[in-house]
C-alpha cells in the first residue's frame, strides 16, 4: 500500500492508497477523431445496495456494449458488494446492471420508497432506471416508468422537489452531439488533434421529471420552467438555499453561466444565478465549471457552493450571504491561487480530518490527454485536498499520483467515521482513498430514514452543537461531477464526546431534538 503524507498546521495526516476492486478500468474507447464524449467518463456511486449496513460501489464506463473484455478489465459498468475489509465483489452480472455501453454519470435514491436503494444511469445513447428489487437484482424499467429517451446527458441527481414525499429526477444535459460531424480542433500543420472547446456545439436545456408515486414519472421540465434555459449541463447539487423548507437547485455549466433554479414552492422554479452572484466568476466570466457540492462551508447554517472548473480559471467559493445572495470569497479564501494551475472535476465539502470544520477536495485532471504537446501544463494531476484553517482561508495539498481523474464520490467505506473517496481516472482503475486522518478525534455519523416517504430522507436538514460548536449539513447524494455520495450524514466532533443537542428538521416539515447523543457511532435516526 502507497502512504501519502502530507503536513498541516503541526499535525501529520495522510491517506492509504487501497487496492482498487478487481478488473476494472475507466476506459473511454478513445479515437483519433477526439471525439467529444471520450473525455467526459465517468461517474461512480457509493451507496448500500444489498443493505447491509456497508456501502457498495457501482462505476459507469465508456465502452460499447455489449461488454467486452481486455486484458482482464472488464468494459462495461460495473457493481462491487463491500465485503468488509478493503474487499470487493462483483456482482454486476447477477444484479443486471451493466449498462447501455457509453455511460457517464449515476445517481442513488429510492425513488420508490420500498427501502432499497435504485439507480439512475446518465449515458451518450440513452439513460437508464434500475429499480432494486431488494433481493441482490435490478429491474431496468426506464420505458415503464415513462422516462422517455434523451440527448446526452451527463449528471442527474435525486431530491423531492415538490415535497410529497417521493423522489423526483434532476437530469443534467450537456450539448447536441453528432460523432459524424465532429470539428477538427487542433493544428494540422504541426500535426495533433484535441478535444474541442464547447463553443463548436449548440446547448441544451435540462430535464425535470416528477415523481407520481406508483413507479411512474411525469416530464415537468417545461412546466416548471426548466426547460426555457439552454446551458451546457456538468453537474448538479440540491440545498434549501433560503431557509424555506423548499429544495433549490444549482447546476454547474461548461463555458456559459451557471444556473440557480430557486424553488419557489408552487411547482415552478426562477433561474436567479446573475442576481444571486453565481451564475459568473467575480471578474464577470462564465467558467469551465464542472463538479459542485452545495453545503454550508462556514459554519453559519446556510449552504454555500463550491464549484470546480479549468486550468486557469481557479475553483470558485461562493459563501451564502442570505436573502439570496453570495459573496465570491475564492480569492480571499486563498483557493483561487491554489488552484490556478488545476482542471478539476467531482468535488465534495466534507470534514476529512474530524475537527468540526467543513473541508474540500477535488479530482483533478486535463481535458485533453496530449496536453504537453500544445502548452506547458500536464495532462495527469494530482488530486486536491483543502484543509480548513478556521480563519476563512484554505491550504490544498496534493493527494494521489497525477492521472486523467475524472469522477469521485464520498462516504465511510470501512465505518471508521473517517470520510473516505473513491475517485475514478481515464483508462485506469479507480483511486480508492482511505482516509487515516484525524486520528484521536470524535465523529458522529446519522443514518435518516424517513417515515412512509421520503425513505431515503434526502432534503433534511440537520443543525448540531458539540463541544460549543455548532454544525449544519443536510441529506444528499448529488455531488460533484457525474457521481452520487453515501447519503448518510456525517459530523467531526473534535474533542467533544457528546453531541449535547441534534435538530433534525424533516422535508415534511416536523422537527426533532435529540439530546446528548454520544460521539463516535453510526446512529440511525426514523422520522417520529
Amino acid at each position: 500500500m502507497k502512504i501519502l503524507h502530507f503536513m498541516f498546521a503541526a499535525q501529520i495526516s495522510f491517506f492509504t492508497v487501497e487496492a482498487p476492486p478487481p478488473r476494472i478500468v475507466l476506459l473511454n474507447s478513445a479515437t483519433p477523431e477526439r471525439h467529444q464524449i471520450e473525455t467526459m467518463p465517468g461517474g461512480v456511486a457509493i451507496f448500500d445496495f444489498d443493505g447491509d449496513g456497508r456501502p457498495d460501489l457501482y462505476f459507469t464506463n465508456g465502452a460499447p456494449q455489449p461488454a467486452l473484455k481486455k486484458d482482464g478489465a472488464r468494459w462495461s459498468n460495473r457493481l462491487y458488494r463491500n465485503l468488509g475489509g478493503w474487499k470487493w465483489e462483483d456482482v454486476t452480472e447477477n444484479a443486471g446492471v451493466s449498462g447501455t455501453g457509453y455511460d457517464m454519470g449515476v445517481a442513488s435514491g429510492d425513488f420508490d420508497n420500498d427501502g432499497h436503494a435504485d439507480l439512475f444511469v446518465t449515458g451518450v445513447h440513452g439513460n437508464t432506471l434500475y429499480r432494486n428489487r431488494g433481493d441482490g437484482t435490478f429491474e431496468n424499467i426506464t420505458a415503464k416508468a415513462g422516462i422517455q429517451p434523451s440527448p446526452w446527458s451527463i449528471a442527474a441527481g435525486w431530491f423531492d422537489y415538490d415535497n410529497d414525499g417521493f423522489l423526483d429526477l434532476f437530469i443534467v444535459n450537456y450539448v447536441k452531439w453528432d460523432p459524424a460531424n465532429e470539428p477538427f480542433c487542433g493544428d494540422r500543420q504541426a500535426g495533433y488533434r484535441t478535444y474541442c472547446h464547447p463553443q463548436y456545439y449548440d446547448p441544451l436545456p435540462n430535464t425535470l421529471y416528477r415523481n407520481n408515486g406508483d413507479g411512474t414519472f411525469t416530464d415537468v421540465s417545461e412546466k416548471a420552467g426548466i426547460a426555457r434555459h439552454l446551458g451546457k449541463g456538468m453537474g448538479v447539487a440540491f440545498a434549501d438555499l433560503d431557509g424555506d423548507g423548499w429544495l433549490d437547485v444549482f447546476v454547474t455549466n461548461d463555458t456559459t453561466p451557471d444556473f440557480l433554479f430557486r424553488n419557489k414552492g408552487d411547482g415552478a422554479f426562477e433561474e436567479i444565478g446573475l442576481q444571486a452572484g453565481v451564475s459568473l466568476n467575480e471578474d464577470g466570466l462564465a467558467l469551465s465549471s464542472m463538479g459542485v457540492d452545495f453545503r454550508d462551508v462556514d459554519g453559519d447554517g446556510r449552504p454555500d457552493l463550491f464549484v470546480t472548473a479549468l486550468a486557469n480559471e481557479t475553483f470558485p467559493l461562493f459563501l451564502n450571504l442570505g436573502k439570496g445572495l453570495f459573496k465570491d470569497v475564492t480569492y480571499p479564501s486563498r483557493i483561487a491561487a491554489q488552484t490556478l494551475a488545476y482542471s478539476g472535476w467531482s468535488n465534495g465539502i466534507y470534514d476529512f480530518d474530524n475537527d468540526g470544520r467543513a473541508d474540500l477536495f477535488a479530482a483533478n485532471g486535463d481535458v485533453n490527454d496530449n496536453t504537453e504537446v500544445f502548452s506547458s501544463r500536464k495532462s495527469k494531476l494530482p488530486n486536491l485536498l483543502f484543509l480548513n484553517a478556521g480563519d476563512g482561508t484554505f491550504r490544498a495539498q496534493e493527494v494521489g499520483a497525477p492521472a486523467l481523474h475524472r469522477g469521485a464520490a464520498f462516504g465511510d467505506l470501512d465505518g471508521d467515521g473517517r470520510i473516505d473517496i473513491v475517485v475514478t481516472r481515464l483508462n485506469e482503475p479507480p483511486l480508492l482513498l482511505r482516509n487515516r486522518m484525524g486520528e484521536g478525534r470524535n465523529w458522529l455519523t446519522l443514518e435518516l430514514r424517513g417515515k412512509k416517504s421520503n425513505r431515503d430522507a434526502i432534503g433534511t436538514q440537520l443543525k448540531l452543537t458539540a463541544g460549543g460548536r455548532t454544525q449544519y449539513n443536510h441529506v444528499s447524494t448529488s455531488v460533484g461531477y457525474a457521481s452520487s455520495s453515501q447519503k448518510a450524514v456525517h459530523f467531526g466532533l473534535g474533542d467533544a464526546r457528546v453531541a449535547e443537542r441534534i435538530e433534525i428538521r424533516w422535508p415534511s416539515g416536523q422537527v426533532q431534538l435529540l439530546e446528548g447523543v454520544k460521539a463516535n457511532q453510526r446512529m440511525l435516526v426514523e422520522e417520529p
